[in-house]
């Protein structure tokens, strides 16, 4: 027992991260992705170039240049089932386009995991243990989850949600209204999407996100209507997060025309 507990405490020791050894950033961004039995080879590939070009783009280098210290601490978690997600990498420092350029390949680089059904509530979770994580501590804490699917797997979302914002997170939503067939059954065209399991909900996606997914303050969603449009509502979306860009409506379908 006294070597058991040992164990423990050197691991905790190891894992965390003194508040005054951190280095202080504008904000941490999970970005929380969707690989699903409803992602296909074709779609996760658009994700994986969409997210390592938006950070290649002059207009997200120029959001992280806009805020107070000039610096954004970002990770990749990619999501399926419940029991099913994977920290790419640790939180990487991007402040200029050395920096988001390192982002980028570190993005591109890992093959895709294991992947079953759609649980946001699984992503939302595991995102929010990363934050203290690191040797970063932002002033503003923020999970990104995209996907195209309603949560199928785990506890509701919503209660995913609820807990992180309990403790300062704020959550933005990209909801992608996806007609491809789904190679794997299972959910649907339309923007219901899922890969299999049972929906804890018929809302169409985009107002299942604005319903159950996003929250805390000044929280929003992107909608695109398709894959070949995310990478344009990727940087959409960081721009206004990275910012802090506090708009009345909540829900923006801009990027999808």
């Amino acid at each position: 027992m006294a070597r058991l507990l040992a164990g423990w405490l050197a691991a905790v020791l190891f894992f965390a991260v003194p508040a005054w050894a951190a280095e202080p950033v504008d904000a941490e961004l999970v970005l929380a992705v969707d690989i699903s039995g409803s992602i296909d080879a074709y779609e996760f590939e658009l994700q994986r170039k969409g997210y390592a070009n938006a950070f290649r783009d002059p207009r997200v280098l120029d959001a992280i240049r806009a805020n107070k210290l000039q610096r954004l601490a970002v990770t990749m978690v990619e999501w399926s089932a419940e029991d099913l997600q994977t920290q790419l990498f640790p939180f990487m420092l991007v402040k200029d386009a050395a920096s988001a350029e390192a982002l980028a390949q570190a993005i591109l680089a890992p093959p895709r995991g294991r992947f079953r059904r759609t649980s946001i509530s699984g992503g939302i979770d595991y995102s929010v243990k990363l934050f203290g994580s690191s040797n970063y501590v932002g002033e503003r804490r923020i999970i990104d989850v995209s996907g195209d699917g309603i949560n199928n797997s785990g506890r509701p979302a919503a209660a995913a949600r609820d807990d992180a914002v309990k403790l300062g997170i704020i959550i933005n939503g990209l909801a992608i209204m996806n007609d491809r067939g789904n190679p794997f059954g299972g959910g649907g065209g339309g923007g219901f999407g899922g890969g299999g399991g049972q929906l804890e909900s018929n809302l169409p996606l985009d107002e299942y996100f604005a319903e159950k997914v996003i929250g805390g303050p000044g929280s929003f969603l992107i909608v695109t209507n398709d894959f070949e449009a995310f990478e344009r509502a990727v940087v959409s979306k960081l721009v206004r997060e990275i910012a802090g860009i506090v708009l009345d409506d909540k829900t923006d379908f801009a990027a999808a025309e």
